[in-house]
């Protein structure tokens, strides 16, 4: 679970600190700590090549060629899918980045939902799932625009940061930076 917690932390902190061209910076008094949320929508439609019934897996294929091979495990309703039958899926995902002074020991914990379509509809669904991780700043470097963070593992990594993070020397040493990180997954089967 710790090396779990430190991946996403990596992930979450690489994506977030270098693309914070996306970001935006949540507008907070003078003496507040900076903020930014970040959310990212996309739509892709695929078409179902193959699908194995048996392992509960299918490979979709998009208008650009892309293919992926999808765990079905828990799809309700799989054997009313066919080859050919089109698959809508919308994903968005918000993150939100806040700092503040070091209050709690870094830790990371998740919650999950599942909705599935009723049986006997075509198959589909929402799954959302929250993140909060928290990491206290070991160390920052403005002049590289790189800073270092303890994550709940206790291990620690250093990150660039975008140039576009305009509030960066407001962050200091033993502050804790505390990401909330969002994603929901909609998908529909739609017949051929």
């Amino acid at each position: 679970m710790k090396k779990l917690q430190a991946m996403i932390l990596a992930v979450v902190l690489s994506v977030c600190f270098v693309t914070g061209a996306t970001a935006k910076e949540v507008k907070a008094k003078k003496t507040q700590k900076p903020s930014a949320v970040v959310v990212d929508v996309a739509s892709w439609t695929a078409t179902v090549k193959e699908i194995d019934y048996v392992n509960k897996t299918a490979v979709l294929d998009d208008e650009k060629g892309r293919k992926v091979k999808v765990n079905a495990k828990n799809a309700r309703n799989l054997d009313q899918v066919l080859v050919g039958d089109k698959v809508k899926i919308d994903y968005v995902q918000e993150m939100a980045i806040s700092v503040r002074k070091a209050d709690s020991t870094p830790i990371a914990g998740s919650a999950r939902a599942v909705k599935l379509t009723p049986k006997g509809k075509m198959p589909g669904g929402v799954i959302t799932e929250t993140v909060q991780i928290q990491a206290n700043v070991e160390d920052i470097n403005y002049a590289n625009r790189t800073i270092t963070l303890k994550d709940p593992s206790g291990e620690s990594h250093t990150y660039k940061v975008s140039k576009q993070v305009e509030r960066l020397k407001e962050v200091k040493k033993g502050d804790q930076v505390v990401i909330d990180v969002t994603q929901a997954l909609a998908l529909e089967v739609i017949k051929k």
